[in-house]
């Protein structure tokens, strides 16, 4: 007996938004796991970090697309491309908006950039958990006003409240078609470049407004082993000598604190034993370097 398979469905979400919206922890939210870094620093996310969500016989590809803003430097050239070039070969977009901070400068423009988009869109607004209701039906209704949405969804990306809801609902917009990823497969980042982002994330972290923007992590060496255990090699960029101190703390406690959070985490997430070797670098125009960022998983932007 010839019984077919059943039919599977496959799809890119591009999930855009201003600066520090919740994108990271919406997209690990509807994973299941964390794949996207997240910070309370904006603009956490540079390389195009790909979630992958499974619903039923549907994978859905999440573009977790770097904060569109009005860029300024090289890398936020390269950042704001690499979100416009997730958003352009996916099935919806997704314009995650916090109705607390809104942002109104930069979700302007991007309301406009949306307007005549073929794709399906959808606006979720995050953080319900702390927005009250009134204002948050009142954003709601102004922006449906600018930009016609098939959907709209409020959630917390944070609690997941109202998550499932919107995860079918995007699952009904995926066209059908064969998986591009293997099931047991969350994320389409090298575990080399999970790595330096976990680190950057501890950085993020731990000196919060003591060291500017302009910090980079570098894969040097990432290695299996006899043990099965893993060696991996970073290297610390950052802008100026004077930052220095900053990063290696009093007697090295700061770097060697940053190491061993970002270690623990690596094993967790990959199961293995992890051996983590970080060292500073001072390189004054590295963000103008087209090796960095190459190695950082993001194109060069003229």
């Amino acid at each position: 007996m010839n019984l077919e398979a059943a039919p599977t469905f496959c799809g890119v979400v591009a999930v855009i938004g201003a600066p520090n919206a919740g994108k990271s922890t919406l997209v690990n939210q509807l994973v299941g796991q964390k794949v996207a870094i997240t910070s309370s620093k904006a603009q956490t996310t540079r390389a195009r970090m790909l979630g992958i969500a499974l619903y039923g016989p549907v994978q859905m590809i999440l573009v977790d697309t770097p904060g569109i803003f009005e860029p300024k430097r090289r890398l936020d050239r390269a950042m704001v491309s690499a979100a416009w070039e997730g958003a352009n070969s996916a099935d919806a977009i997704m314009l995650l908006v916090d109705p607390i901070k809104q942002r109104r400068h930069e979700l302007i423009p991007l309301l406009e950039s949306l307007e005549n988009r073929p794709e399906k869109k959808i606006l979720v607004l995050n953080k319900v958990d702390h927005a009250k209701k009134e204002p948050l039906l009142a954003l709601a209704e102004e922006l449906s006003g600018k930009v016609e949405f098939d959907e709209i969804f409020f959630v917390s990306a944070l609690t997941g409240d109202g998550i499932e809801e919107m995860k079918e609902a995007l699952a009904k917009a995926m066209p059908e078609g064969p998986w591009m990823y293997p099931e047991d497969q969350v994320s389409d980042a090298s575990e080399r470049l999970l790595a330096t982002e976990i680190t950057r994330e501890q950085i993020f972290q731990q000196l919060h407004e003591e060291l500017p923007y302009d910090t980079a992590v570098r894969p040097e060496q990432y290695k299996t082993r006899p043990d099965g255990s893993l060696e991996i090699h970073q290297q610390i960029v950052i802008a100026r000598e004077s930052q220095r101190p900053i990063v290696l703390g009093k007697g090295g406690q700061r770097i060697k604190a940053i190491g061993e959070a970002a270690r623990k985490e690596l094993a967790d997430i990959l199961g293995v034993k992890v051996h983590l070797f970080l060292h500073v670098k001072v390189l004054e125009n590295w963000s103008e370097d087209k090796e960095v960022f190459e190695e950082m998983g993001l194109d060069w932007v003229k």
